[in-house]
């Protein structure tokens, strides 16, 4: 929430519901959260207090686009971890599954992004998942009829029951969902965007010529993509004043922060 500064990976603890625990991000995988805890025990074993959870967090990031298949970007390191953690920061600052295009790139402009920027990052959802509450509203009760109506058919029964198993989720992309690439950009085209703030990029006038441009030339999706993710990786950077490198990422240094 205050930029690229690992406050994601905080615990919540009986003073601070931390920002991972807002249900915004209850599809962050938890998985991810153990790896980022194994490679700062590792660090920490060689070379303690050196290397902060932010650019472990940007370097995984970056390895894990790379492992699955999409494109190579530079990560500047130097980050130091955040003091701030908290969830009821994280609504109005994070996009929502429903929202328009203008009220995501308001969001997106507050960090320094263009209406491109916004499409190309979009692109991220080639790989993940959303859980079903997140797009409920374009099955039931009735299905939207701008929605492929065979992957509409397979949602409804796979959310069937997502009131009572909240952990029930979806592909972002249902074609290639283990493969970084511009399927997602195409599959907006077909019907098969699963959440409406997906859907909505091909259908608003402003974002369609750049949906259209990364669904014909996925070299220019990875080329933007990547400039996007570097640019990502310097927002609210925090230097020697502003944080810390902490000894564990979910822990501050001063338990009492």
């Amino acid at each position: 929430m205050e930029g690229c500064d690992a406050s994601v990976l905080i615990a919540t603890n009986s003073f601070n519901k931390a920002e991972r625990d807002d249900d915004l991000n209850e599809s962050l995988p938890g998985d991810a959260f153990d790896i980022v805890t194994r490679i700062k025990t590792a660090l920490e074993l060689s070379c303690p207090g050196v290397v902060s959870c932010a650019d472990i967090l940007a370097q995984a990031t970056r390895d894990l686009v790379t492992m699955v298949g999409g494109p190579f970007y530079e990560v500047k390191l130097g980050r130091k971890d955040g003091f701030e953690s908290k969830a009821h920061k994280v609504k109005g600052n994070l996009p929502l599954a429903n929202q328009s295009v203008p009220d995501m790139l308001s969001i997106f402009k507050k960090n320094g992004f263009t209406l491109k920027e916004l499409v190309a990052l979009s692109g991220g959802h080639t790989i993940g998942f959303s859980h079903c509450k997140e797009f409920s509203n374009r099955i039931f009760p009735k299905v939207d009829p701008e929605l492929n109506p065979k992957f509409a058919g397979v949602l409804k029964d796979l959310c069937k029951n997502f009131e009572t198993n909240k952990t029930m989720a979806a592909f972002l992309d249902p074609v290639t969902p283990g493969k970084f690439d511009n399927m997602y950009f195409k599959n907006l085209k077909r019907g098969l965007g699963l959440l409406a703030s997906d859907h909505i990029l091909f259908k608003d006038s402003s974002t369609r010529p750049f949906v259209e441009l990364y669904a014909n030339n996925q070299t220019a999706f990875f080329e933007d993509f990547a400039r996007a993710m570097e640019k990502l990786g310097t927002v609210g950077v925090k230097g020697e004043k502003d944080g810390e490198v902490r000894r564990r990422c979910d822990h501050f240094n001063n338990l009492n922060v």
